[in-house]
This record gives C-alpha cells, structure tokens and sequence, in this order.
C-alpha cells in the first residue's frame, strides 16, 4: 500500500475541534473527529447536535453510503425507516442499511450522537415519501 493512502493515527480532544455549522443540516452543529483526514476520506466520524428545534425535519433521502451507524450518546431522536417509526434513545446503535429511505422528524433539545458512515463523502438524496410523517414534539421554551 502507498504511504500516502494508508490511514494514520489519530487523537482528537474535545478541545481540539469545536462544533461548527454548515453540515448537511442546518439545524445541527456538527464536530469533527479527525477520522476522515486520518483514512484519506474513507470513513467519517463526527459528533452530531441539536441545535434549533425540529420544524421541517430532514425530510425523505437516503444515502449512498457502503456503511452508515448512528450511536444516540445524549437524549433522544424519532425517525421513520420505510414506514417504521423508530425512537432512539441515548445508548442506542442504528446501522442505516445503504440506500434504506430515511426522515429524522423529532429530537429532544440535549439530543447528540456519533455518526459513522463510508464513504467520508456520502451524498444525501431526496426520495418521495413512502408515508406520512408524525408532527414534531415542540420544545418547551423558558418563561423570560
């Protein structure tokens, strides 16, 4: 294997990356785990945070992606799989079978999770809808 595709070593600290915007979804903030720089682009690890509340959700897509996990660390996320409504809670694992239609409509305001998926430069494509997509749970807001 050439030097310049073989994966490298790689320790990020909280402190060395910082959850920043302009992800695939403005509506997370995302922090970067170093891994796709490390394997040359092929797997991307990120942390994944609510930033605003849910309103519109992701809506359907699915993605071209060889390999795709979602592990819950912090609150909680609904999401529809085909026509199956699933509730991930914190210490959950999803792995998203490649190309299986997806929406993630709801999510608690504390709600983040580490994502996994291969390539590091998956695309997102939009799908029609194979069904109807339960309302989101508004966030309680502070009396100010």
């Amino acid at each position: 294997m050439a030097t310049e595709f073989a994966t490298r070593f790689s320790h990020v600290k909280p402190q060395d990356t910082a959850f920043e915007s302009g992800g695939l979804r403005d509506f997370f903030v995302y922090r970067d785990l170093g891994i796709a720089a490390a394997t040359h682009g092929k797997v991307v690890a990120q942390l994944v945070r609510a930033n605003q509340p849910p309103e519109q959700g992701t809506g359907w897509h699915r993605h071209e992606a060889d390999f795709h996990i979602v592990i819950m660390l912090k609150g909680w996320a609904r999401f529809m799989y085909g026509e199956q409504e699933t509730l991930v809670e914190a210490g959950d694992c999803v792995h998203q079978a490649p190309g299986i239609a997806h929406y993630l409509f709801d999510y608690s305001p504390d709600m983040e999770y580490l994502e996994i998926v291969s390539p590091a430069n998956f695309e997102s494509i939009d799908v029609e809808a194979p069904c109807a997509v339960p309302a989101p749970t508004p966030w309680r807001t502070a009396n100010v």
